[in-house]
């Protein structure tokens, strides 16, 4: 991977260069792509633009006298820019040898072993088996299984996790609402609505006639919570566990939790409540103390929460992070004193919020589901335009955006649609390929030569061999800014680059076997990185199209 021995390298020169010249060197390397004009290099580095505010000094003298420190096999040369950039570009042969890196073990590429030793606790989607899931849904599993994959391909220790809220008083108000279903009266006022319970009424078992209100409703979610785990078994997200909230009452975690709360001193009784003492506390980002346990004795649903997050912390999770709907935006501040309460470090646990999905069919916004109640199913999605787009386009966005996705676009096989416009570059690669059999360029199972970097020279050419090296350090950004869709646009920019590459350069010429197997080769580069991007979206690479 050129880019990370590039950087060891640059570092490296960096700090002898700045601890000789009396300099402090700012945290990280941050390397850049050139902007598209400058066609003489391919990396930018602006670190002689920080150094000359802190050492008061011209940032165009100190980027010469940088870019003189850098010779290394990797750089065909390094020079200055205004106001203070080291533009630096590539060799060709280290390229080339980046690409058959990539080609000789395509599930290896972008793995990080110098990287921080992590062990991550993901926890998403997470929705009550109260009803279906819905669209929002998916994208909490695209964002929480996405970075599970790119950590994992990193190599963090990263698991899955869906908790299961199947204890409290939701029990007794899903089976009231499913009883009154089933017997024909009313639901009850804040009960739950949708068609999807008088379904579930009419295909309950004789004896239900009988059932107490707790009975339908633990019937109704095991019938619910099949739904969604076969829902995610669609989507191809997957998780290591799913736990029960009913397990922590059962093994006496909720009450071992609020002795131990009680033990550091951050509880408190008051109006016959107990409360956890946080808002006073100091860089506490709640605004006010919140209840543990009612007066009534029962517990809120925050205290199981608590105990929930000690219990992940208790198996040897270092760092949590909650994936959570639109509508969790004031539970973030509370867990997060929470687990200072808990005595866990700064930084252990973080929350991600993602937004709303706004579905359309072209030009017009489709209405809520009937069987759903208020909102539309994620499984009516799936079964209208398929996993592969949903993914993909939940991908594309931060997670604190808003979404509009427009079915119609999902479903169109046209180069305006973005997946479909990534999945088209590796089967068209695919196709390539068995023409070249075809034509006698490349015996079926013969091995591709090394590429040899001065076939390869094009403008064309060279654009792709310096986006496929930015993978490993895509694939940092994305653990970085926890979100996947970093990678989505990058897949995009490479599949961008393929296109016009095909158009102006032959690929299969069998009267120029050499020059031709050179460029069988960038696209073979292409064709993998393209599939394992896809694949860490969980979305598909075909052959054909």
């Amino acid at each position: 991977m050129i880019l990370a021995s590039l950087k060891k390298n640059i570092a490296s020169k960096a700090s002898a260069w700045a601890k000789k010249e009396g300099l402090i060197l700012p945290d990280g390397l941050a390397l850049s792509p050139t902007p598209p004009h400058v066609k003489s290099a391919d990396l930018s580095l602006p670190w002689a633009m920080t150094l000359g505010k802190t050492a008061r000094k011209n940032p165009l003298e100190l980027a010469k006298a940088l870019a003189g420190q850098f010779v290394a096999p990797e750089i065909e040369k390094a020079e200055a820019a205004p106001p203070g950039f080291v533009n630096i570009r590539l060799r060709d042969s280290a390229l080339c040898a980046n690409l058959k890196a990539i080609t000789l073990n395509p599930a290896l590429y972008g793995v990080d072993p110098d990287g921080p030793k992590r062990k991550i606790l993901i926890e998403f989607v997470s929705a009550n088996p109260t009803g279906p899931l819905h669209l929002a849904s998916g994208r909490g599993a695209t964002l929480g299984d996405s970075l599970i994959r790119v950590l994992r391909r990193l190599g963090r220790e990263a698991s899955a996790e869906y908790y299961v809220n199947d204890a409290g008083g939701r029990v007794e108000l899903l089976g009231e609402s499913i009883k009154a279903r089933f017997a024909g009266t009313p639901v009850p006022e804040k009960g739950y609505q949708g068609e999807y319970l008088a379904e579930m009424a009419k295909q309950a078992p004789a004896e239900a006639k009988g059932w107490t209100a707790k009975q339908w409703g633990e019937h109704a979610m095991k019938i619910l919570l099949d739904t969604h785990k076969r829902d995610m078994e669609a989507f191809d997200a997957h998780f290591d566990r799913w736990f029960l909230e009913s397990e922590l009452y059962a093994g006496g975690a909720v009450e071992k939790t609020l002795k131990y709360l009680k033990d550091r001193g951050m509880v408190y009784e008051k109006d016959g409540a107990v409360w956890l003492g946080t808002s006073s506390a100091q860089d506490s980002e709640d605004d006010k103390d919140r209840v543990l346990v009612k007066s009534s004795g029962q517990p809120t649903y925050f205290l199981p929460d608590i105990a929930y997050h000690k219990n992940k912390f208790d198996r040897g999770f270092t760092e949590l992070i909650d994936i959570l709907g639109a509508d969790h935006h004031g539970y973030v501040p509370r867990m997060k004193a929470a687990i200072t309460a808990l005595g866990m470090p700064e930084g252990s646990f973080h929350a991600i919020v993602h937004q709303l999905i706004h579905l359309y069919r072209g030009k017009e916004a489709v209405k809520m589901s009937k069987r759903a109640g208020d909102f539309v199913s994620l499984r009516e999605v799936l079964d209208e335009v398929g996993k592969d787009a949903c993914r993909f386009f939940f991908a594309m966005r931060t997670p604190d955006s808003h979404l509009n996705f427009d079915l119609e676009l999902a479903k169109s096989k046209t180069s305006e649609n973005p997946v479909y416009y990534c999945q088209y570059v590796h089967a068209r690669v695919s196709a390539i390929f068995r023409e070249a059999a075809k034509q006698g360029v490349l015996k079926e199972g013969e091995p591709l030569p090394g590429p040899n970097a001065k076939f390869l020279t094009a403008p064309e050419e060279r654009a792709i061999l310096v986006k496929l090296a930015w993978f490993p350090e895509v694939l940092k950004t994305v653990e970085a800014v926890l979100s996947p869709h970093p990678l989505g646009g990058y897949l995009l920019e490479l599949a961008g680059l393929f296109h016009p590459f095909y158009e102006k350069c032959r690929v299969v010429d069998p009267e120029n076997g050499e020059l031709s197997r050179a460029r069988l080769f960038l696209c073979a580069g292409v064709r993998d990185v393209i599939r394992e991007g896809l694949s860490l979206l969980g979305v598909s690479a075909p052959d054909q199209m």
